[in-house]
């Protein structure tokens, strides 16, 4: 299965490489670097790079590649899988996974990573059982390894690891018990110079926080599930009963997890939530104007917040003057991009960002106008009109506090002009 994890970081140094069986030289990333460097962004790598020995399969986060080494056929998005699980792991533990994180906390990764895969092989995978096996760090508990010398490995087995709810530790109280219920939804959407929608897909999640005593049975229904046709479930969902009923039911972990995981794809009419108002336009004599206008589009009366837009211009624009009517823009001169902190949609007042472009003398006027990419956050509506209808719990006695938040982000959302 999976042979050696080497993690690179945005300058192409790979300051960390972990294996599990014989030692694979990290000149085999050599390859990788090669594919890379073709690439036009990060984004752009192929996951899956083939050698003549070797397959390479990388995930791209927080400005690193995680490259994984594999020298049979494996299903691919079986590995990609696991690699965000180890992203997650870390990001759990140590509360972000950058580069300075891993850095500082090289021993605990590396125990993470031995327990995770055994012989290549994932083994637990699960938070709960992880933090049982390898307690989280702390600057008391480094203190206490370093002056007595002993690690954060426990040496008792977890006790679910074991159980038949292997997901779930044992024996779990709480003075307040609680379960909360994030429906987060990201819109990836292609939109044409003149407002028609060429592309609109959702990604959604279901991500929970649970603090309940004992062992509850949740069961979570919807308003409309019919939305649900393409679902990835975490293993402690019943399928089963899902596909009779449409109805999740569960016990959960303790702590946060990723519950569902949906995709609704161009096939369900999507309401676009912002719309872009806009006019660029070059002239001979290396000038042009610029003049986009935002706003509020499908929105059930909800605010659009934490707006920004990203504007990759020509190479032959050597500089922007323009006026905001709100929040702040910046201009790269080296990257060409151009950047405006909205922030907050006013529906009575659009936002509204125009002035001068300065091109390059004797440059050519630009054949194409650039794509603006949108970025936006909505509180408390689902895009896709996906609805909780209620959370019910069964095998305790306790009464506790229920809660369901909806976000709806922008993913991929562009608009060309």
């Amino acid at each position: 299965m999976i042979h050696s994890l080497f993690i690179i970081n945005s300058s192409g140094d790979v300051f960390m490489e972990k294996h599990w069986k014989s030692v694979i030289n990290k000149s085999i990333c050599d390859y990788f670097f090669e594919v890379q460097g073709k690439a036009s962004s990060p984004d752009d790598v192929p996951p899956v790079i083939s050698t003549p020995h070797h397959y390479l399969i990388s995930v791209y986060k927080n400005s690193l590649y995680f490259v994984a080494v594999v020298t049979t056929d494996v299903p691919p998005l079986f590995v990609i899988e696991f690699l965000h699980r180890v992203i997650d792991t870390f990001a759990d533990y140590f509360g972000e996974c950058t580069e300075n994180i891993i850095k500082e906390h090289y021993v605990v990764v590396y125990e993470l990573l031995d327990e995770m895969l055994d012989n290549g092989f994932p083994l637990a995978t699960e938070s709960n059982i992880l933090k049982e096996l390898i307690k989280p760090p702390n600057i008391l508990r480094s203190i206490a390894n370093t002056v007595t010398g002993k690690t954060n490995v426990c040496s008792v087995l977890p006790t679910s690891q074991l159980s038949n709810v292997p997901w779930r530790r044992m024996g779990v109280k709480y003075a307040n018990n609680e379960g909360y219920f994030d429906v987060i939804e990201e819109i990836d959407a292609i939109i044409d110079r003149n407002g028609s929608t060429v592309l609109c897909e959702i990604q959604g999640c279901i991500d929970c926080c649970i603090k309940l005593s004992g062992m509850p049975d949740l069961t979570l229904s919807f308003v409309n599930p019919r939305l649900l046709d393409d679902v990835s479930f975490h293993p402690c969902v019943r399928f089963k009963r899902w596909e009779s009923e449409r109805i999740l039911s569960f016990i959960p972990p303790d702590g946060n997890f990723r519950l569902i995981s949906y995709h609704i794809g161009s096939q369900n009419m999507v309401a676009i939530p912002v719309y872009i108002r806009h006019a660029i336009q070059y002239r001979e004599g290396s000038g042009g104007k610029f003049d986009v206008t935002i706003g509020p589009k499908q929105t059930m009366g909800k605010t659009v917040e934490n707006v920004s837009i990203e504007v990759a211009m020509p190479k032959s624009v050597m500089n922007m003057n323009l006026t905001p009517s709100q929040g702040k823009y910046t201009f790269d001169p080296v990257m060409k991009v151009l950047s405006w902190e909205v922030g907050r949609i006013d529906p009575q007042k659009l936002p509204n960002i125009r002035g001068s472009i300065t091109l390059q003398s004797g440059a050519p006027i630009p054949e194409s106008n650039p794509v603006i990419s949108v970025h936006f956050t909505i509180s408390q509506l689902a895009v896709s009109g996906l609805r909780v209808n209620r959370v019910d719990m069964y095998g305790e006695k306790y009464k506790p506090f229920k809660g369901v938040k909806y976000i709806t982000k922008a993913g991929k959302f562009q608009i060309r002009t």
